[in-house]
């Protein structure tokens, strides 16, 4: 819950989505209540505020709507992290496995610096391979990474044990 709105009401279950056996959690919804979308940027942001956040390393591509607007809340930069082919200059890549298949997240090769303070911001979490995945990416740089913050975590993927110990802020859990 952000505040007096109840979040869990603004997302809905997708059930064989992407592929069967998968109940996908929709943020539509949430995204469509300019308050509970306002909410849920509120909450995402307020336990880094005075944290000295540097960058926003958001993933590709729900991770984006987010991490942009608390990039602007926090007065840091946005460093996107996308799936191949995207980003128009030199980069390094992560490959991962996720509960429906596998990929590669990319990241430009100056995104970052060994003095960022870095937040790095997703829809979800469920098996932890693309946070995982992208948290390797951000210490190639020698950046600090000051905590993981995503909507949803999926807890019972157990998607936490593969993030290190790693920090997480996760709004609603399931």
């Amino acid at each position: 819950m952000a505040g007096a709105i109840d979040l869990h009401s603004y997302l809905r279950d997708v059930p064989d989505f992407p592929k069967p056996g998968i109940v996908f959690k929709d943020i539509t919804p949430l995204l469509r209540s300019p308050q509970a979308f306002s909410a849920t940027i509120d909450a995402l942001a307020e336990p880094f505020d005075g944290q000295r956040i540097t960058a926003i390393v958001a993933i590709e591509s729900r991770g984006f709507i987010f991490g942009s607007c608390v990039a602007q809340k926090l007065g840091a930069g946005f460093i996107p992290i996308r799936k191949p082919g995207k980003l128009p200059w030199t980069r390094r890549s992560e490959e991962y496995i996720l509960e429906y298949g596998s990929g590669t997240l990319e990241i430009h090769d100056d995104a970052l610096t060994d003095s960022d303070r870095v937040l790095i911001v997703d829809d979800v979490l469920a098996t932890g391979g693309t946070l995982q995945a992208a948290a390797k990416l951000v210490n190639v740089f020698g950046a600090t990474i000051v905590s993981l913050a995503t909507v949803v975590e999926l807890t019972f993927l157990h998607g936490r044990s593969r993030l290190g110990g790693m920090p997480l802020h996760a709004l609603l859990r399931y």
